[in-house]
């Protein structure tokens, strides 16, 4: 193998999650590693927002950042995402050619032989463009995708770096939930709506109180079944019969057969940069449907940002695999991998067993990962047992951050 010998630069794109710093620590403990063998990369660069900072060459030089250990560590306790984020969709190659001529400028400028871009599927695109315009122009760099979402809907990987920390949210705060509702007898519906836009993984982890003492929602409703009014009434209707506070956990990208969001009965119809559905609202609309219809006392919760921003209850196990991606990244790159995504590949259950591994980046993007059929019921209604113990093992330990008068030591660059 060639020695590849130059400056890296990495960025973070994408919803931010509790865990995406953890695995940004992990890259700059990768390039301190090989530096401490006579490795090939000199400087880790950070790039502000993503590709639209490093378009605008907005670089911080992170190896001198984070030479100090205490750094590092608050920085894997960091919630969001430390360098910025953007939600920059890079053109085809056809169509952008000036953008990508001056990202090859910004690249022979500042020595950049390897790239490095933490976030979910829209990402992994950039990764893999980038990586196809570099073999195009003859530019020799080492382009990694490192995953990351809460949203679990990346191909390949068993799981993504986020999403064991907001499933570890969720799975508390629904139990809470719970708790709340039962102090009363009066019949009432409460309706908590998770992020989720065509995945339900997510809203799968409210049931994880199951294998805990046996409370969890009465209902769970995913995407990836169609969703049918007339049927989550009956649902609705039976489990008020069985006690009288039903919890209900939905994820926010439920549609019907014809393809329609529920939200769209309220929300605006508007769409992102990259042409997504703004979803807002189900649980709302939902709300409205069971007072309308049932008549009983209804209420619905948006779990919203936390979901992704809880540190102070992220997961351990999340947190050290993120640092295990981050610092597999950058060995990959040193030993000649390019136009890959890290990956994560189960060995084990029970016992937790993982192998950091990577796979062709062009391959992983743009496609989504469903949960799938036996981890949801024959009723389309809940999940099964064999969906509580898959995600069991992502939600293990605690890592509790440094704390200064009273409040967790966050990291900002």
């Amino acid at each position: 193998m060639k020695k590849l010998i130059g400056n890296a630069v990495v960025g973070q794109s994408g919803g931010p999650t509790a865990a995406i710093n953890a695995t940004l620590a992990g890259v700059i403990r990768g390039v301190l590693d090989e530096n401490c063998h006579g490795g090939a990369i000199k400087t880790l660069y950070g790039m502000r927002n993503g590709v639209e900072g490093l378009l605008e060459e907005r670089l911080v030089n992170l190896t001198e950042l984070f030479a100090d250990e205490q750094k590092l560590i608050d920085l894997e306790n960091t919630p969001a995402a430390a360098l910025g984020s953007c939600r920059k969709k890079l053109p085809t190659l056809s169509e952008g050619k000036e953008t990508y001529e001056k990202l090859l400028e910004i690249f022979k400028k500042y020595d950049i032989r390897y790239f490095f871009y933490i976030g979910g599927n829209d990402s992994m695109d950039t990764a893999a463009k980038l990586s196809e315009f570099s073999k195009i122009c003859g530019y020799e760099m080492r382009i990694i995708g490192v995953p990351k979402t809460i949203d679990n809907d990346l191909i390949v990987t068993d799981h993504t770096p986020g999403f064991g920390s907001a499933a570890k949210y969720i799975g508390t705060t629904v139990r809470e939930i719970i708790r709340d509702c039962a102090v009363y007898t009066v019949k009432a519906v409460t309706i908590v709506e998770i992020m989720g836009r065509d995945a339900g993984w997510l809203t799968c982890a409210s049931a994880l109180g199951r294998r805990v003492d046996g409370f969890e929602p009465d209902l769970v409703y995913l995407p990836e079944r169609d969703f049918d009014a007339d049927k989550f009434l009956f649902d609705v209707r039976a489990a008020l019969e069985r006690h009288p506070n039903v919890v209900i956990a939905v994820s926010e990208g439920i549609k019907s057969a014809d393809g329609k969001y529920v939200c769209e009965l309220l929300g605006s119809g508007s769409t992102d940069v990259f042409g997504h559905t703004q979803l807002t609202g189900c649980g709302k609309a939902l709300e409205h449907l069971v007072k309308r219809e049932i008549g009983c006392k209804v209420r619905s919760i948006e779990l919203n940002l936390p979901q992704r921003c809880a540190s102070h209850l992220a997961s351990k196990t999340d947190l050290d695999e993120s640092v295990l991606v981050g610092r597999g990244a950058v060995k990959a790159a040193s030993e000649g991998v390019s136009c890959h995504m890290m990956t994560i590949l189960r060995k084990s259950t029970n016992p937790y067993e993982i192998e950091i591994s990577s796979s062709d980046v062009s391959l992983i993007a743009n496609q989504a990962k469903s949960v799938p059929n036996e981890f949801i019921n024959e009723e389309g209604n809940h999940v099964t047992d064999e969906c509580v113990d898959y995600l069991l093992p992502l939600i293990a330990g605690e890592n509790t951050p440094r704390f200064e008068k009273g409040l967790p030591v966050h990291i900002v660059i």
